[in-house]
């Protein structure tokens, strides 16, 4: 009887319900936005779907989907699932899910998840008291927070999560959200007729700023509150809009993360003398409520630590700004606020004064503190010890120090433009964080060394410059060994890297190589391209061969192409032989031979460059007809190959390709046993080789 009653009160309370509550995605299918960390093949979607999602602290604004994805996992996971909110709870509450989670793992083997929303309202002994139950894995903790957890949540529990930051929802994702509200028959309002005018939906969605909550609470109302017309029809225009969304909220914590991160975008702005930045944080703060005092004492130590001595009227400016707001308050007090940024922004900047920190810093590490004896005092013992004596008077000399300040503010606009149109596309926050992985730094290290000192320097030239995003999906084509994706593994910890080799005996070797590192981070290796699934940020590749027929090729670059996201980064290496064996010995000086052997050792040198260059192809030829931002560089590299017996029988053999083209450039069997034997005399010497490297980098404009 009590669960029916229980049933019957959750079932009514679901009716009773917000729209924003009732519409929340059951699964991961039906969750809106963040692709960059749930998109297909990121990490975090993969670990829900094995059901190892482990520790885990998800932040962001409100309305963006924290609890939702937590919900979300508690459906998909095969723990049993618990929840507490930190408002209400206290730390007899953390023990009793405690207690009851040791006791399912000690009775029923079974796992638990601890789902705490609010989790930075927790204070230290509240998390202290949670902390050793994550440490031995009684619970698996999933956190939510508004606030950034590096300050508001304990190290120690920070340090064993794993950390996504979720973004505000775009707008497109707003107007999916609201569509399905309105067509969905059993949670939203598809069992009525609502219809609402597109400028009514444009403002809904542009004064909801990205927050999903706020945007179904005013439809809700709008819907609510508009009676039905003459056709039965609850008719919502931008007016009915206006009033359901009053005004877009200002996302501002006086005493959180965005005070600090406001405040420091507005002085870097003052710092970088961008004015129009300083005024738009500036206005962010005042709309917010922040103490215009707190902003003018901020100012002040801008005037001295930014500007200082390149314009010392800075100070003076911001001081009286300070006491005309003082005089006049506000709003008028606005006036002054506002003009004392707007000189910051425009002054000189000099941080000369920061080199009395310098100087603090040498007077604790000196351990001769004494003063000079020019510099002492003259005039208590000078006669006696000789204080004072050689000290320059400088007033008694004609030179002197001149101020020079030049208007500069026009260069530095446009600098500022400059740098912003061709940064914008490698800009992003980061999204994620993750423990440390000792074990997986050392095995890095491990394989880089196993492959070559040469290699990895190769390595690292092929990966040095760019902008890596630790959620990226990163694809590797025709990888014979795990060298070319080590920084990829350690960029994209929270991403994915997929590795496609060209046979099953590749395939084979790089799993072997796996084994140290753990199932969510190892790659995915597969053979050729058949059933990826793209976006992927970023593709490279060394010594890539298109396959034979023009058809396939056109085939495979189709593949690629649908498998790359927008503004998609590409490195492609080849490595071209400019030197082959003969021509390698002829350079050693190993060769001696009458003028018509000589003769035909230089057509077989050329003839086996020919050779050895024929299967290669230009980079740029892969990227196929869309258009690409390109960039080449290309090197030579002097090799040394030491000749060894088992290079004489692969190179000597009748059946081997290099012994075709003996064949056919010596016609004579004679010559091509003298020249065998000379390289049989050479064996354990260095043989000269030379390689050219060419490096494509580009990035789809679309």
């Amino acid at each position: 009887m009590s669960d029916l009653f229980s049933h019957h009160g959750d079932t009514l309370l679901q009716g009773l319900a917000p729209l924003a509550d009732r519409m929340r995605p059951r699964g991961l299918d039906d969750f809106v936005g963040q692709e960059a960390i749930l998109g297909p093949g990121r990490l975090l979607r993969r670990a829900i779907a094995a059901d190892r999602v482990g520790n885990l602290i998800l932040h962001g604004p409100p309305g963006v989907g924290k609890t939702t994805l937590a919900r979300i996992i508690a459906g998909s996971t095969r723990a049993h699932f618990s929840s507490l909110n930190a408002v209400l709870a206290g730390v007899k509450d953390l023990r009793a899910e405690v207690e009851a989670a040791r006791a399912r793992l000690e009775r029923h083997g079974l796992r638990s998840t601890l789902f705490i929303d609010e989790v930075h309202r927790f204070n230290s002994a509240q998390q202290d008291a949670l902390l050793p139950w994550v440490e031995n894995g009684t619970v698996n903790l999933i956190g939510a927070t508004t606030e950034n957890p590096f300050f508001e949540v304990n190290k120690a529990l920070v340090s064993r999560s794993r950390l996504f930051r979720l973004q505000p929802l775009e707008a497109v994702h707003l107007r999916q959200l609201l569509q399905r509200a309105l067509v969905d028959n059993e949670r939203g309002y598809g069992n009525r007729q609502v219809a609402i005018s597109d400028e009514a939906v444009d403002h809904l969605i542009d004064v909801a700023g990205g927050d999903a909550r706020s945007l179904l609470n005013a439809l809700e109302l709008a819907v609510e509150t508009t009676p039905v017309n003459d056709d039965g029809v609850i008719a919502i225009d931008l007016a009915i809009a206006e009033e359901s969304i009053q005004q877009r909220a200002v996302l501002y914590d006086k005493q959180g993360d965005a005070h600090f991160d406001t405040i420091s975008a507005f002085i870097k702005s003052l710092r970088g003398s961008d004015a129009d930045a300083a005024l738009f944080w500036l206005a962010r703060m005042v709309e917010a409520g922040e103490n215009p005092r707190f902003i003018f004492r901020r100012m002040l130590i801008a005037a001295g630590e930014d500007i200082g001595l390149a314009d010392p009227q800075a100070i003076v400016v911001v001081e009286a700004c300070a006491a005309a707001f003082e005089r006049v308050g506000l709003p008028e007090g606005l006036y002054p606020l506002a003009q004392a940024a707007l000189y910051l922004a425009g002054a000189d900047k000099s941080n000369s004064v920061l080199g009395f920190f310098d100087a603090l810093k040498a007077v604790r590490q000196s351990s001769r503190q004494q003063v000079p004896s020019h510099l002492r005092d003259a005039n208590r013992d000078g006669a006696a010890f000789g204080d004072g004596v050689g000290y320059r008077y400088p007033h008694a000399y004609a030179e002197h120090w001149e101020g020079q300040l030049r208007q500069r503010l026009q260069q530095r606009r446009a600098a500022q433009l400059a740098a912003a149109a061709e940064t914008a596309a490698d800009q992003a926050e980061v999204l994620s964080h993750s423990p440390a992985e000792p074990e997986l730094q050392r095995w890095l290290a491990r394989s880089a060394v196993a492959e070559g000192e040469r290699l990895d320097r190769l390595r690292r030239r092929f990966w040095q410059t760019g902008t890596w995003r630790r959620h990226e999906r990163v694809l590797i084509l025709g990888a014979r060994s795990l060298l070319w994706a080590l920084d990829p593994l350690e960029q994209t910890p929270e991403g994915q890297v997929v590795i496609s080799v060209n046979t099953p005996e590749d395939q084979q070797r790089l799993r072997a190589q796996l084994q140290v590192l753990d199932a969510l981070r190892q790659p995915e290796v597969v053979v050729g391209l058949a059933g990826l699934e793209g976006p992927f940020e970023r593709l490279a590749g060394r010594q890539i061969q298109l396959p034979g027929e023009p058809a396939a090729q056109q085939q495979w670059l189709e593949q690629i192409s649908a498998l790359l996201a927008p503004q998609a980064e590409l490195r492609l290496l080849h490595s071209t032989p400019l030197l082959g064996p003969v021509g390698g010995l002829l350079e050693l000086g190993g060769l001696s031979a009458d003028a018509p052997l000589q003769r035909n050792l230089a057509q077989l040198a050329a003839a086996e460059t020919d050779w050895l260059q024929a299967d290669m192809i230009d980079p740029a030829s892969l990227l196929g007809d869309p258009p690409w931002q390109l960039s080449r560089e290309s090197w030579e590299e002097p090799l040394q190959l030491l000749l060894q017996p088992p290079m004489l029988a692969r190179w000597f053999g009748a059946e081997q390709p290099f012994g075709a083209l003996l064949k056919r450039t010596l016609k004579s069997a004679d010559q091509r046993r003298w020249l065998e034997q000379q390289f049989q005399q050479a064996l354990g010497k260095a043989l000269p080789q030379r390689v050219r490297h060419t490096l494509i980098q580009a990035r789809h404009k679309g």
